[in-house]
Parts: C-alpha cells; structure tokens; sequence
C-alpha cells in the first residue's frame, strides 16, 4: 500500500516541527519598534536586588556625605502604589556599597528629583543632615544640574534664557486632565505694539531655563538646558511651550488639548525608521547629563554620566554631533 503525501501536508508537517520557521521576518521599522520597547522596559518589572545591582554598578561618583547614580529610564524615584522605584531599593544598594556587611548601618536617601522617564545623575545623600546641606544649597543656586534633550525643532535665537513662570491647570473635552502650563506676567497691550504687566496668579511658581543648541540637523535638535528653578516638569514646559520646540517624545506636552502620542514632522519620521501609529513607543530623551557643586573639602564636586543607548542610537539617526566629537574634526 501506497501513501501519497501532498505538497501541502509536507508544509503542515515542517510547521508542526517548527512553528516559527513561517514567520514573516521582521521589517526594519518592527525591529525599531521592539528596540524602543526594550530600552522603555529594561528595569521596570525586574526583582529589586536586580536594581540594585544595576544602580551600583551605575555609581558615578561617592564620598562620605554623598553618592551620585546613574538612574535608568522608567524607574520612578518614589512611588507610594507599591510599585519598585529607586528609594525602594535604597537599603540594599547602601548595603552593596558597604560591602554587604551584616552589621551595616550605611544609609541612602534621596534629595534631588528626577522624573521618572528621565535619565542620568541622580544625587543621594549618605545622611539625613546632608539631604538638609544639599537642599540649602539648591536653594542658593550652588548646584548645577544640566540637561541635554533632544528637541522636535529648532529653538530660535540659539541660546538664551527662559524665564516664565509656570502654573498647573485643567484640560477640560473629552479626557479632563491637569498639566503644568506658562503663566506669563506680561500680555500683548490692546493696541498690539507692546506689552502690559499683568497681576501675576498667586499660585503660579517663578520658573527660570538656560537653554543653549549644541548641534541641529533634521528638524531636530541637541540642547543643553540649565534650570535655576526645580518647578515640577520645568524644561519640559519651557520647550514645549516657551520656544515651541517639545522634548523628542514628551507625549505629555506635544500637545495641550489632548493626551495622545506626539505628532512627529514626516522628515523625522523617516530618519528614526518609524510611521505616526508608532510614535508612543519613542522614550523621552531628556539626560541629567552633569551635576556640579561644593564638595565636603575645597575640592568641587563634577560629575558627567554617559547617555543611554537609546539617546545615541537616536542622535546617529538624526545625524546630531557631540560637542566633543565636534572638536576631534
């Protein structure tokens, strides 16, 4: 007896043995997409010994009062819903950097924010006087924090200085929402050949911004940004909406009617392999790049953390130049 087999069976059976051999391989813009995916959840859903691992292989900079980390994206710096966040994994990392000791009474606590899709230095202070020392000193103005972001736009003149004060307000429609917003002491005058001082509104806070362009290419933009103010959200508003140039994937204040992903011009679109339906995977690329203030001896405190792989990978894309590379040409 005789079994005929057809073509058709033979294909069934090769896909029983392996089901995956008959998939479609993944297009350019698939692969960036999961690339995104992964940079956006790298750290956000492993065990707290793994984050603590990762932040103390990440340490920058330490002495006897303070320790500066190098903070991954997506990992909140509190979070009082249960979720891990970096104060959570404190206890073990103070413990990592002594050496596991069992008796350790080594402490870490937190005393300068950064957001939570933000990158880069995050200072911590080994006591709760120095928290008190730092913070005195935050509001003297005696620590730098600078900020490299990646812009949709050109910010226009090429450096200056932002200094609105900011406010949060509701977004009323269809999703009612808050968000930080401008709230300028001066308004065109009715004439439209100046402007007028207004009564500024007792609940909007001073929110001061040195911005300066380091490089520009492909509608977009490397800036470097300095705030004088810790106004919640600050640069975020004062790109979005001082010099109409948002933070490349700031889904948040791309808009102000609406919450949906940012609208990106078809140039930048083409240049980061991706189409408009796959945007709200793009991470916010803003980098706490170098923190600089007074150390416990004469001797100051500099310290610079590198970029995450995402924002180089983005920066080779839209062809933006490091001031340092600049300089080697």
């Amino acid at each position: 007896m005789y079994l005929f087999i057809t073509h058709k069976e033979k294909e069934k059976e090769k896909e029983k043995a392996n089901p995956h051999a008959t998939e479609a391989p993944m297009s350019a813009q698939q692969k960036r997409v999961m690339e995104l995916k992964r940079s956006s959840l790298q750290l956000q859903n492993v065990h707290p010994n793994v984050l603590a691992k990762y932040l103390h292989r990440g340490v920058l900079y330490q002495d006897k009062d303070v320790v500066v980390i190098n903070k991954p994206y997506g990992v909140p710096l509190r979070d009082d819903t249960g979720v891990m966040s970096i104060a959570s994994v404190l206890p073990v990392l103070s413990k990592m950097m002594d050496g596991m000791k069992i008796k350790s009474d080594s402490q870490l606590f937190p005393c300068l924010g950064l957001e939570k899709e933000a990158t880069g230095a995050l200072l911590l202070a080994r006591s709760e006087e120095a928290v008190e020392h730092i913070c005195n000193m935050q509001r003297n103005n005696d620590v730098q924090r600078k900020y490299w972001v990646i812009t949709v736009g050109v910010p226009v003149p090429s450096e200056g200085m932002i200094d609105i004060p900011i406010i949060e307000r509701e977004v009323t429609g269809p999703q009612p929402h808050y968000k930080m917003a401008l709230s300028p002491l001066f308004r065109m005058n009715d004439a439209g050949d100046g402007v007028t001082k207004v009564r500024s509104h007792r609940e909007a806070h001073s929110a001061a911004t040195k911005y300066r362009v380091l490089d520009s290419n492909s509608g977009c933009s490397l800036v470097e940004l300095q705030p004088f103010t810790g106004v919640k959200h600050q640069v975020r508003v004062h790109m979005a909406f001082a010099v109409s140039c948002p933070i490349l994937g700031d889904h948040k204040y791309s808009h102000w009617s609406k919450l949906a992903p940012q609208k990106l011009p078809e140039r930048v679109l083409g240049k980061l392999g991706l189409e408009q339906s796959k945007t709200r995977y793009v991470p916010l690329h803003l980098h706490a790049r170098q923190l600089i203030m007074p150390g416990a001896s004469e001797a100051e405190i500099n310290v610079s953390c590198p970029l995450p792989k995402y924002f180089t990978q983005t920066l080779k894309r839209l062809h933006l130049t490091l001031p340092d590379e600049k300089e080697d040409k």
